[in-house]
């Protein structure tokens, strides 16, 4: 199992986003410690460890640190034709 560290970034925009749709976003995260076994996940193109999964209308960027297995979550973001 992979242990979940959230940037200080990510988690600033966790909570500025609703109650209903941060909760669950927090609750689809826990399901990152069972690494590689993820649904939704996919490999941003260009990165080496990046990858991002999709919890509603929100995007969740992270990192997966396999040798120390910690998953950093950088960024959470509305999904627009901005978000990547």
């Amino acid at each position: 199992m992979h242990d979940i560290a959230w940037s200080r970034r990510a988690f600033k925009a966790l909570l500025r986003i609703a109650a209903k749709d941060s909760k669950r976003i927090y609750d689809d995260v826990q399901h990152l410690r069972h690494w590689p076994d993820c649904r939704n996940v996919a490999k941003l193109r260009g990165y080496k460890n990046h990858y991002r999964f999709r919890s509603g209308r929100y995007r969740v960027l992270f990192d997966v640190d396999d040798n120390v297995r910690i998953i950093l979550i950088e960024g959470v973001r509305k999904r627009d034709e901005r978000t990547y």
